[in-house]
């Protein structure tokens, strides 16, 4: 047995991705994340008392893959409000495809811990709100929004784009119309909000 003593989180949730991708998140288990480590599985109970606790810490990790790149959109200073929420849902939706379509493992992960953990999915909710909001707050200021509630205009816009970044629509985003959908409905929820 390796040295479970030098034994990371980090570890333990790159070995448990890699679980997840070979065996799918239903025939996964803590026994097999023990075995890619040569460690027992006690030791990854000692980290993550539950393979709910595991699924979930997995899942958040990966929403931080998402969330994180859309901080950085939400923190730039140049180009219009408009150009920079255009482009933070433009990511976040490039981003649930991508996953969808070349990391199905884990999307089906996500998807699944959707229905099981929602704390997690609150979080990360919440936290991609908070960042539209960022955008949104700094466009009232600049004059270039209506005047209005950032959180409140953030959580209506994330809502509205849900088609294009929710996992219960992945199944529609194949379809050839997506980037002309997204289009239309980006330019009425931005003409709804621009300063007249």
């Amino acid at each position: 047995m390796k040295n479970e003593q030098a034994l990371t989180k980090e570890m333990i949730l790159d070995a448990a991705e890699s679980v997840l991708r070979r065996f799918g998140p239903d025939k996964s288990s803590v026994v097999d994340v023990a075995r890619v480590l040569s460690v027992s599985h006690g030791t990854i109970y000692r980290h993550f008392p539950s393979k709910a606790v595991l699924r979930a810490a997995v899942t958040e990790r990966w929403l931080h893959q998402i969330s994180d790149p859309l901080q950085a959109i939400a923190e730039e200073k140049g180009g219009s409000t408009a150009q920079r929420l255009r482009q933070w849902f433009l990511v976040l939706s490039q981003s649930k495809l991508a996953y969808a379509v070349e990391d199905p493992e884990m999307f089906a992960m996500y998807t699944a811990v959707t229905l099981e953990t929602a704390d997690v999915i609150s979080e990360h909710v919440d936290c991609l709100i908070s960042q539209i909001a960022q955008i949104v707050e700094r466009g009232i200021k600049q004059g270039e929004l209506k005047p209005g509630q950032p959180e409140v205009m953030a959580r209506a816009l994330f809502i509205a784009m849900a088609h294009f970044n929710h996992p219960a629509h992945a199944y529609e985003w194949s379809e050839t119309t997506l980037g002309q959908d997204f289009d239309s409905v980006w330019g009425l929820l931005i003409e709804g909000i621009k300063a007249s």
